[in-house]
């Protein structure tokens, strides 16, 4: 990790030290993808065999898991696995249950009364990453609040394995949180047959889930399309962003780091400090640790472009943290909880020292689905909302529009739209002839 001092940088410099790593050639990526989508489009589940056969080396003979597969996958996983999967599940959903809203009504005059309403999405589509590691714990953050947002069809997409099987873990998750219909497909060509359909998958109405760089680009094009389906955010890569003083344990922070490093060699790493002592004692303990891991090949590819930044103080660190926009943000300093009013940008925040990252991944209770690339400045972590939709209501009495309605009618006939203050201005005068 190449270590920085913030001052000695100039505007430009900063800029490109926060920079993310490249995802490649944008164009071809684009075009890549644009004609994955347009194959699915075409041929539907004849695409799905096609692309599963040429990316996968899999020839696959049905895309649907049947039932029993699903059913058994409690047989193939220990009993300490099920239970971490139930406590996790809980957790998950004590948290989100909390995160229903109830029908706000107010009366804004006299026999003028507003609602806003909110309604379960029909049907969504849960993309699961498989690749080097395949997610069960993704698996409960998007079919749990899905489930309890009320949505009616829970549509589950994720790559097959090297044998064309999914891991029992995943199957076992997926019954747990009540997950209708699994299938096998994976990358660009997943998210297009959950946004178009195809002969055997339904389409759906809005996809979530992370993914790699032709995942998050299949999201973004269909999400385009009027024909296609919503998505709940660009999400990439995987990144961190620790800020630390010299009171916190270096091993600690070392941990935090390689706990995203290692989810692939494009995710981002980052330790904002305002101690020398502690950046180089953080550095000697990933060290220590990179070696011990199983995949520290890929830890140490996300290592080469991560950094450390050594500021003057905390106030500027918290600076270099909203700049940078983090997917997560741990907040290792003596009082953590302190700075939280000022980090302005980060998907989700773990404070202190005992708040290792991995908590949110998997047990916490919050969602681990959380907007990258910087785009947490404007989007939220995913929630409850995500798999709802809101609508208004207005209910007015005679009494209600008679108070309101010369309003109306000016402000239509100021811009013009004469059938706008008609509407009102029959229902006026209707009022006045029968009050006479």
């Amino acid at each position: 990790m190449q270590t920085l001092i913030w001052n000695q940088l100039s505007q430009s410099e900063q800029q490109a030290v926060l920079a993310r790593p490249a995802l490649g050639d944008s164009q071809q990526l684009k075009n890549t993808v644009s004609g994955i989508i347009q194959q699915v489009k075409e041929q539907g589940d004849a695409a799905l065999f096609e692309l599963a056969q040429k990316f996968d080396g899999l020839d696959l003979t049905s895309l649907k898991v049947e039932q029993a597969a699903i059913d058994n996958a409690a047989d193939e996983l220990s009993a300490e696995v099920k239970s971490a999967i139930d406590l996790a599940h809980g957790q998950i959903k004590r948290f989100h249950d909390a995160q229903k809203t109830q029908t706000l009504t107010v009366e804004t005059s006299p026999g003028v009364v507003c609602e806003l309403h909110t309604q379960p999405i029909e049907a969504v589509g849960l993309y699961i990453p498989g690749g080097t590691a395949p997610l069960p714990s993704t698996v409960l953050m998007l079919a749990t609040p899905a489930r309890i947002a009320g949505c009616k069809r829970l549509v589950l997409m994720t790559p097959p394995g090297k044998e064309g099987q999914i891991k029992a873990e995943i199957r076992y998750a997926a019954k747990v949180c009540g997950v209708d219909e699994i299938y096998l497909s994976g990358g660009a060509q997943a998210i297009a047959a959950l946004a178009y359909g195809t002969e055997s998958i339904k389409k759906v109405n809005k996809i979530f889930g992370p993914g790699n760089s032709f995942v998050t680009e299949a999201k973004q094009q269909v999400s385009q399309d009027h024909a296609g389906a919503a998505i709940d955010m660009p999400a990439g890569p995987s990144e961190v962003l620790v800020i630390a003083d010299d009171k916190a344990d270096p091993d600690f922070v070392a941990a935090d780091l390689l706990s995203q490093a290692e989810h692939g060699k494009d995710s981002q790493v980052i330790l904002v400090t305002d101690s020398q002592a502690q950046a180089n004692a953080c550095q000697q303990a990933v060290e220590k640790q990179l070696a011990q891991l199983p995949r520290k090949d890929i830890a140490s590819g996300a290592l080469s472009h991560s950094r450390v930044i050594i500021t003057e103080s905390l106030e500027e660190s918290v600076t270099v943290s909203n700049l940078y926009a983090p997917e997560h943000l741990i907040v290792q300093t003596e009082n953590a909880r302190a700075l939280l009013p000022k980090l302005e940008n980060a998907g989700s925040i773990f404070l202190g020292a005992w708040s290792p990252e991995s908590a949110g991944d998997y047990a916490s209770g919050t969602n681990h689905v959380l907007p990258t690339y910087g785009y947490t400045k404007t989007y939220s972590s995913l929630s409850l909302a995500d798999f709802s939709k809101r609508y208004t209501v207005q209910e007015l009495t005679e009494e209600g529009l008679n108070s309101i309605g010369p309003a109306i009618m000016a402000l239509a006939e100021a811009e013009s739209l004469q059938a706008h203050s008609n509407a009102v201005g029959v229902r006026l005068q209707k009022s006045k002839q029968g009050n006479e």
